[in-house]
Parts: structure tokens; C-alpha cells; sequence
């Protein structure tokens, strides 16, 4: 009663004006509506962006004046009449982490726990990459963060958890800190170094949408999300210097529509010369074209839902996903009201589905609309399960909620260095052998292994286990990463079918929090 209380006085003493700059303070119900647009935002743009998938990655890239051919899938438009709206590997991720928030009632997943989600209600269909490889994993025992082991899922660097941990950062709006740590496991089910990184960022658009200054204009306050997002990157990172260019290019641009010159630039540096510039291409999987794709189609797009879905999908490379993210981005920034608002005013006609479709993909869920033979949810009942996780966080994190108005008032800000948040870089401060080099110190391996046997393992390779290579939160680019052998002190029993040893290193190695 107290708590409430000191919301209400606190509500009351703010002027008109200060409420509505007052971003601390959120409207339940405009929450809900945020999250229901973002669910629809994402679907659009899913199947809208699933059209031109992995059809065009190498010049001649398409442009504006390609909307509209077929590439195969149908021709490139807008996909707006899907009803009930399917689920694919986009949304059915977080569906499934929904899911066991919801049940679970907690407000961060576990490594087992999220390893039991995936185990029961997931399985091989419409998995790729590095989730396919995190699920077998899984089902030999491994769970999450280890399944993004380098010396156990080749796939660490691909585009995965991109796609994957968004809501993380809607789940906690406003408070980084909260969902840096939440996401963290999700993220790193999958992903390692500058992919990481890359889905700390789009998770963290997320989480700072609702903290943009609504006097700025939509671009400005699109912008001011990237770059604050961008904060909480390591300087070395990959990513960082993805976000640093993709802005700088779209800054210089004198022509706004001109998105295509940013792209075809990000290919020639990330792909074309990679490695001149010090960098590896990886396919185009990769996390770092797409990631650098979804930031284009962001900012070029100028807060125009529309514009934004057909820039993200004549990107090229892995066009579904990261015009996906953006679209739900848009979505949640808008409003389902908004939104709908919005695409009205070039197809009056708008009328979305509300329904969702989600055992195309998944299995074993709750069926909310069992008198529905062709849809078990719906976007509505989607974002009132999110509604009490959310308000979880915020009270835990020092925050308040009002039940009687309806409303919620933010933790104060977080100050201080942006990266000490990232759970990464923590682990990273953590090991003993990277506090000592970056002290200045050396670190010197011994082995129980006196030689270099036949089988590769010995003092050739002893360093290895504690270069803090599986810790490094540098997001450095290792080009010739190719042969390289990453070894673990988890042993080779329990990394099956990985290349490692199950010798052991006796200094430095910190456990990871939140394993099990």
C-alpha cells in the first residue's frame, strides 16, 4: 500500500508538461497496445522479408526500382492479408521463451530451464545454423550458455540470436541493465563475440524505444536509440565498428532514398575486402551484413513502417530477419493503433489479423483459442502474458506500480559506464587470467601433459587453454579462425563431437553464472 501510495503523490506533483517528457513513467494500456503493434509489425515484415531470403548476396544487389519481381517466392511486396499470421523462426523463439516466463513466473530463464523449453516444444523443423546445432547440443546434455561454446557450435558467429532475444529488451523498457542480464543466456545460447553483440543491440533498441525524447521527430528519435544502444558495445567490437559506419554513411548521405549507396558500401568493406580491412565474411548467414542490413533499413526507413519492410527486404543476404527486427521495432514504437493508422494511409483497406498460428512451427504450447481449429493465440492475449513479467521486473528492479491508474514508474537510471552492464564483459573482468593481463601481467599454462602426444594435445597446444579466447568480450573479427582449434575445460565427454581435450587448466578459468 506504501508503494502505491508514494507512486500516486509522485504522480500527482509531476506538471502536465514534465509528465509528458517523463519517460520513467509509462501507461500500462499504451504498454499493451506497444506490444501487440510489435507482434504484428514482426510478422509483416517476417513474410514480407521472406520473399528475397537468401535469393541475392553478391552484386548486382537489388534497388528500389526491383520492388516488385519475383524472385522465386512470389513478387516483392507487402504481405498485409495472412490470417490467421504464421509463425516462423522470427517470433516462435521468443514464443517459446514467453511461454516459460509465463509458467514459470520468473523474470530471467536459467540454462537448463530455457534448454527444457527448447527440448519440449521445439525440434528440427525451421531450425538452422546455430540453432540447430545449440538444439543438438541440448539433447546430448549440454545446456545454454556452453552450447555456444566455440570448441562445440561452429556456428558462434552467425546471425541466430539476433532473431531471437528482441523482447528481452521489451520485457524491461527503460532499464538496460535489467535486460542485458535477462537476454544474456538467450543471447549466448547461441552466440558468441561481436554476434553477440550485435543481438545485444537490437535487444537494446527495444528496451530504449520508450525512452526516446517524443519532442524529437521519429528519424531523430530512431537515431538517438541507435546510438545509445551503440554505447554499451566494446570499442574492439566488429559490431561496434558496423554501427559506427552504417551511421556515419547515412549521416553523409545527402539523399535520404539513396539507402542502396550505405548497403553496397557495407558489402564491399565486410565482404568484398574483408579481409583487407580486417575482417572475415562468413556467408551469408553471418551475423554481421544482416546485422549491418536491419541498421539501414532503421534509419533510412525514417520511421515509415512500409518503407522499412521494403529497404530491409531488397537489402539482400538474410532479408527476412533483420527487416523483421526492425519491423517490430516500428511496431512497438508506433502502437498497434498507430501502426494501423499508419499502413491506412496507403492501403485504406487494412484490416490486420489479430490471430496467430503458432504449432506451424512449435509444439506442445497452450492452445488460448481451443474453438480455433487454425490459430492458438492471438497478438492481444500475447502481450497481456507480458504484461505481469514486465511489472515483475520493474518492481524488482526499485521501481512502482500503480495497479488502480495503471501505470509504472521506472527505476531511476543506471549512471556509469554503460559496458560494466553487459553480463559479457563481466564474465570476461571476471577470469583471473584476463584480469592479470589486463594488469600488465603474462599468464604461464602447465599441464599435467609433459609432451605433444600423437594426438595433438600437449604443451603445443597448452596455452590454448588459457588464452581467454571463450571468455574475450573484445568482439575482435578472427579471420583465421578456420583451423583453429578451441579446446574446453568442460572435456571432450561432455562436448561430443566438438575438437577438444579433457585435459584441464588449473588457472583462471571463472565459471559461467547461470548455467543450470
Amino acid at each position: 500500500m506504501k508503494r502505491l501510495l508514494v507512486l500516486a503523490v509522485f504522480v500527482g506533483l509531476l506538471a502536465p508538461g514534465v509528465c509528458a517528457q517523463g519517460t520513467r513513467l509509462i501507461d500500462r494500456a499504451e504498454y499493451a497496445d506497444q506490444l501487440r503493434g510489435m507482434w504484428l509489425g514482426e510478422c509483416i515484415a517476417n513474410w514480407s522479408g521472406l520473399l528475397s531470403e537468401g535469393k541475392v548476396t553478391t552484386p548486382p544487389f537489388l534497388t528500389d526500382a526491383d520492388w516488385g519481381i519475383d524472385l522465386g517466392k512470389g513478387p516483392l511486396d507487402f504481405v498485409l492479408d495472412l490470417d490467421p499470421w504464421p509463425s516462423d523462426d522470427d517470433t516462435d523463439v521468443e514464443y517459446v521463451a514467453l511461454h516459460l516466463l509465463d509458467q514459470l513466473q520468473v523474470t530471467e530463464l536459467t540454462g537448463g530451464q530455457l534448454a527444457a523449453g527448447w527440448l519440449a516444444h521445439m525440434d528440427d523443423d525451421f531450425l538452422w545454423v546455430s540453432n540447430q546445432r545449440a538444439m543438438d547440443l541440448m539433447r546430448g546434455g549440454l545446456v545454454p550458455p556452453e552450447t555456444s561454446l566455440q570448441s562445440a557450435n561452429p556456428f558462434w558467429l552467425k546471425i541466430d540470436a539476433q532473431l531471437t532475444t528482441e523482447m528481452f529488451g521489451m520485457l524491461a523498457p527503460g532499464m538496460p541493465r535489467e535486460a542485458m542480464r535477462t537476454a544474456d543466456v538467450p543471447i549466448t545460447t547461441t552466440a558468441r563475440s561481436h554476434a553477440a553483440h550485435a543481438s545485444q543491440t537490437f535487444m537494446l533498441l527495444h528496451c530504449l524505444a520508450s525512452q526516446a525524447d517524443p519532442g524529437l521527430s521519429i528519424p531523430d528519435q530512431i537515431l538517438w536509440i541507435v546510438e545509445e544502444s551503440r554505447r554499451f558495445i566494446p570499442e574492439t567490437s566488429k559490431a561496434a565498428d558496423i554501427v559506427d559506419f552504417v551511421v556515419a554513411d547515412y549521416l553523409a548521405n545527402p539523399d535520404i532514398n539513396d539507402w542502396e549507396r550505405t548497403r553496397d558500401l557495407v558489402y564491399q568493406r565486410y565482404q568484398l575486402n574483408d579481409d583487407a580491412n580486417g575482417f572475415r565474411y562468413r556467408a551469408w548467414t553471418e551475423s554481421s551484413v544482416n546485422f549491418a542490413s536491419g541498421l539501414i533499413a532503421l534509419l533510412y526507413g525514417q520511421g515509415d513502417f512500409l518503407r522499412t519492410v521494403q529497404i530491409g527486404t531488397l537489402t539482400g543476404w538474410d532479408s527476412d530477419n533483420g527487416t523483421a527486427t526492425m519491423g517490430g521495432l516500428l511496431g512497438l514504437m508506433l502502437g498497434h493503433t498507430g501502426l494501423v493508422e499508419q499502413i491506412r494511409q496507403q492501403y485504406p483497406d487494412f484490416a490486420p489479423s489479430d490471430r496467430y498460428d503458432i504449432e506451424r512451427t512449435r509444439n506442445n504450447l497452450p492452445d488460448y483459442l481451443p474453438g480455433d481449429p487454425d490459430a492458438q493465440d492471438t497478438f492481444t492475449l500475447m502481450a497481456e502474458r507480458m504484461l505481469p513479467i514486465i511489472e515483475r521486473q520493474i518492481v524488482e528492479a526499485g521501481g512502482l506500480v500503480d495497479d488502480s491508474r495503471g501505470l509504472w514508474l521506472l527505476p531511476p537510471r543506471v549512471v556509469g559506464d554503460p559496458l560494466s552492464l553487459s553480463p559479457l564483459h563481466d564474465l570476461y573482468r571476471r577470469s583471473a587470467n584476463n584480469q592479470v593481463r589486463l594488469s600488465g601481467g603474462t599468464v604461464s599454462v602447465w599441464s599435467s601433459v609433459a609432451s605433444s602426444p600423437p594426438t595433438g594435445y600437449g604443451s603445443r597446444f597448452r596455452t590454448r587453454f588459457a588464452d581467454g579466447f571463450e571468455l574475450d568480450d573484445s568482439g575482435l573479427d578472427t579471420r583465421n579462425d578456420a583451423p583453429r582449434i578451441y579446446y574446453s575445460t568442460l572435456g571432450a565427454g561432455q562436448l561430443r563431437a566438438s575438437r577438444s581435450s579433457s585435459a584441464s587448466c588449473m588457472i583462471g578459468l571463472s565459471p559461467r553464472r547461470r548455467s543450470s
